[in-house]
C-alpha cells in the first residue's frame, strides 16, 4: 500500500530526532521573527486555516510577514499518502499551474518547485523559490512546512496578489520514479479559493456591555449536490432596541469545514410588516417571494476569513424604529464530492452593544445597475464594463467631510474575472478602493481602508469571459445574466444607498439601428421587442462587438443616485456625461528582490522526522 512508502523511509535515532526537534524550534522561532516583528506573538503563529478538500485530507494554514513580502504554509495531510501536489492558478485549472511536489519514489521523499505544462504533465521548475522548512509526521499523517516570497519574477510561478487566489491540489497514491512522470489526469484533485493577503488591521476593545446572537439555522440535512444555497428566516425579538453590530465570527459545524463555502445574514425591509418563516432553499419554488426584499447586508462571511471588526467609532445599527425585526440567513454549500447525510448548524455569530458608537456604519451599492442595457458579447476573452458613481452625486449626497470605506465587497455572477473599484479626484484616479485579479463569483471582504471626499468619483470596471457562450450576456438579477458591483462599508451612513450607472437606452437604440445597416440579419428595434430580446437576436461579428465596446466608452449615462427608499436625489441624472478621466492608476509591478539567490534546480531529498506527539 502507499502507506509502505513513507514507512520504509529511515527512522531517525534519538540523536537525530533531537537534532530536528531543535531545528525546527529555531525554524519556528525565525517565523515568527519575521512575520510579527514588533508586535506581541499570537497564541497561534498561522492565523489563517483553510480546509483544501471536503473530506478534511488537507488543510491548509499560513501566517504572512508583508516586511519581507513572505508567506509561510504548513500543510496538514492526513493518512499516510504516496505524496501531494499544492499550488495556485490562475483561475483554479490544474494544467499550466504553479507547483510544490512531495513525493517519493519507494526509497526516498523528495521535495521540489515545479510547474504543469497545458496537457498537466509535471516539470522541474529552473527556479527553485519555494523553501521547504520541516516535514515530519504526525499523529494522524504528515505535515509539511514551507515559504514563498509574494513575487520571484520567474514566468512559470504565480503572483502572489490581494484578492481571490485559486489554490489547486493533487494527492499521490502510488510512488513515482521521477517528477517527470506525474502527470495531474490520474491523480485526485480539488480546488480551493482563498484570500491568502490579508489587510492587517488594529482589533478595537470589545465594550462591557457586549452581547451576541447567533443566527444559524436548526440542524439542517446538506443537500447531496454540488451547490446550494440554503435560505432560513429568524427575527429579532419583539421589544429588541436600537443597537451596534460591532464584530461577527462564523459558527461552523464541526466536521462541515470543507461543505460550508460562504455565509450573510440579511434584514428585511422595514416596509414589509411580516414575513412568513422559511426554511429550506433558497432556489426552491416553495421559497415566499416576500423574502426577496431581505437584501440589507447585516453580515457576510466566506471561507478562509476570520472574524470582522468594525473600527471603534463606528457600528451597524439594528433593532428600534425604523429596523425590521426580520432577518434571512443564507449559506452556501459546496459539495462537490456529493456527501449524503450530513447535518449543519453553521451560521454567524453577531457582537452588539447598547452603548451606540458615534457613528451609524452603512453600505452602499457601486457599480452597474442590474439592467439589459449593459451586455457582454458571447465568445469574448476579457470585455470590460464600468459604472460610475459621479462626482455630482457625491457632492449631493455625502457630507462636506466625506465619507470613510472600511471594507469592500466586490460582486459579479458566473463570467466575471477581474473586478476593481478606484477613486478619482479632478480627472485623475488618486486611489485603489479594491481591485481581484483573479475574482470568482463568491463572497470576499476586503478591509480597504480608503477616504472618500464629497466630490470625487467612484469607478468600478469589471472583467468577463463570455468564451463558453453562444448568445449576448445581459445585465440582470438571474444568474446566467451579469451584475458588477461593490458593496461598500463606510461611514457615517447617509441616505445614499446606491450610487450606479447604465449607458443611457436611447443611445443603444440607435446602435441597433445602425448594426442593421451593416447586418443582412436585422435586429428588430420595434417598441415590442426588450432589450434582452434584441441582443439575444444580434448576429454577432468583429465589427459590432467593437461598435458596443466603444458604445459603453463614449455615450451617455443614466445616473442613479438613490436612497434607501429606491428613489433618486432630486435632481436631472439622465443623459449625463461620463465623468473625464487624464490619468489613469498603473497596475504595480512585482518587487523582485535584487540579487535574489537562486536554489539549485533539482530536488531536495527529505527526511521526515517524526512529531512531538
Amino acid at each position: 500500500t502507499p502507506a509502505i512508502c513513507w514507512a520504509s523511509l529511515p527512522s531517525p535515532n534519538v540523536r537525530e530526532a533531537a537534532s530536528m526537534y531543535g531545528t525546527a524550534v529555531a525554524i519556528f522561532l525565525v517565523i515568527l521573527v519575521a512575520a510579527l516583528q514588533g508586535s506581541e506573538p499570537p497564541e497561534n503563529p498561522f492565523p489563517y486555516h483553510i480546509p483544501l478538500d471536503p473530506e478534511g485530507v488537507l488543510e491548509l494554514s499560513w501566517n504572512v510577514s508583508y516586511v519581507q513580502e513572505t508567506i509561510h504554509f504548513q500543510l496538514q495531510v492526513r493518512g499516510l499518502r504516496a505524496g501531494v501536489l499544492f499550488g495556485m492558478s490562475d483561475r483554479g485549472e490544474l494544467e499550466n499551474a504553479d507547483f510544490i511536489v512531495l513525493w517519493t519514489d519507494g526509497d526516498n521523499a523528495y521535495f521540489a518547485d515545479a510547474w504543469s505544462d497545458q496537457k498537466g504533465q509535471i516539470h522541474l521548475d529552473t527556479q527553485q523559490d519555494y523553501q521547504l522548512l520541516q516535514a515530519q509526521r504526525t499523529l494522524d499523517g504528515l505535515s509539511l512546512l514551507f515559504r514563498r516570497p509574494f513575487a520571484t519574477c520567474d514566468p512559470k510561478d504565480y503572483l502572489i496578489e490581494d484578492g481571490t487566489v485559486h489554490l489547486v491540489y493533487g494527492i499521490l497514491e502510488e510512488p513515482f520514479r521521477s517528477l517527470e512522470v506525474i502527470n495531474i489526469s490520474g491523480l485526485q484533485t480539488g480546488l480551493q479559493r482563498v484570500q491568502l493577503l490579508k489587510t492587517e488591521v488594529p482589533i478595537p476593545a470589545m465594550p462591557e456591555d457586549t452581547q451576541t446572537m447567533v443566527i444559524h439555522a436548526p440542524n439542517i440535512l446538506i443537500p447531496g449536490q454540488e451547490t446550494t444555497y440554503w435560505c432560513y428566516m429568524t427575527k429579532l425579538p419583539r421589544d429588541f432596541s436600537r443597537h451596534h453590530i460591532i464584530m461577527y465570527e462564523a459558527m461552523v459545524t464541526e466536521g462541515n469545514e470543507g461543505l460550508v463555502h460562504h455565509m450573510e445574514v440579511f434584514q428585511c425591509a422595514d416596509e414589509i410588516p411580516s414575513i412568513p418563516p422559511y426554511n429550506g432553499p433558497c432556489d426552491s419554488k416553495m421559497k415566499p417571494d416576500r423574502l426577496n426584499y431581505c437584501r440589507h447586508v447585516l453580515a457576510a462571511w466566506a471561507l478562509g476569513a476570520k472574524a470582522f471588526y468594525y473600527p471603534e467609532e463606528a457600528g451597524l445599527a439594528f433593532g428600534g424604529p425604523g429596523s425590521s425585526r426580520y432577518l434571512r440567513l443564507e449559506v452556501h454549500y459546496h459539495n462537490p464530492l456529493r456527501i449524503q447525510g450530513r447535518h449543519d448548524s453553521s451560521g454567524i455569530r453577531l457582537y452588539y452593544t447598547a452603548t451606540l458608537r458615534n457613528f451609524d456604519a452603512g453600505i452602499m451599492e457601486l457599480g452597474l445597475v442590474y439592467t439589459p442595457v449593459m451586455a457582454i458579447p458571447p465568445q469574448e476573452n476579457a470585455f470590460v464594463l464600468t459604472g460610475y458613481c459621479t462626482d455630482k452625486c457625491t457632492q449631493l449626497a455625502l457630507p462636506r467631510s466625506g465619507i470613510h470605506i472600511f471594507a469592500s465587497q466586490l460582486h459579479t455572477h458566473l463570467t466575471g474575472r477581474k473586478v476593481v473599484t478606484v477613486l478619482a479626484r479632478d480627472g485623475q484616479e488618486r486611489e485603489v478602493v479594491n481591485r481581484d485579479n483573479h475574482y470568482s463569483p463568491h463572497f470576499q471582504l476586503a478591509d480597504v481602508p480608503v477616504p472618500a471626499p464629497q466630490g470625487d468619483v467612484l469607478i468600478t470596471s469589471c472583467t468577463y469571459n463570455t468564451e463558453d457562450r453562444n448568445l449576448a450576456t445581459v445585465g440582470g438579477f438571474g444568474i446566467q445574466e451579469e451584475m458588477c458591483v461593490n458593496y461598500v462599508h463606510y461611514y457615517p451612513q447617509t441616505r445614499l444607498e446606491l450610487c450606479k450607472s447604465a449607458v443611457d437606452d436611447g443611445f443603444l437604440q440607435k446602435y441597433f439601428h445602425l448594426m442593421n445597416r451593416f447586418n443582412s440579419k436585422e435586429v428588430c428595434t420595434c417598441p415590442q421587442a426588450s432589450v434582452s430580446e434584441q441582443f439575444g437576436s444580434m448576429p454577432w461579428n468583429s465589427f459590432n462587438r467593437e461598435v458596443l465596446k466603444a458604445l459603453y466608452g463614449f455615450a451617455p449615462i443614466s445616473m442613479h443616485c438613490n436612497k434607501s427608499s429606491a428613489l433618486r436625489f432630486q435632481g436631472e441624472w439622465d443623459l449625463q456625461r461620463l465623468p473625464k478621466i487624464t490619468s489613469t492608476l498603473k497596475e504595480p509591478t512585482p518587487h523582485c528582490p535584487a540579487g535574489q539567490a537562486l536554489n539549485p534546480a533539482a530536488p531536495t531529498v527529505v527526511s521526515i522526522g517524526r512529531g512531538r506527539g
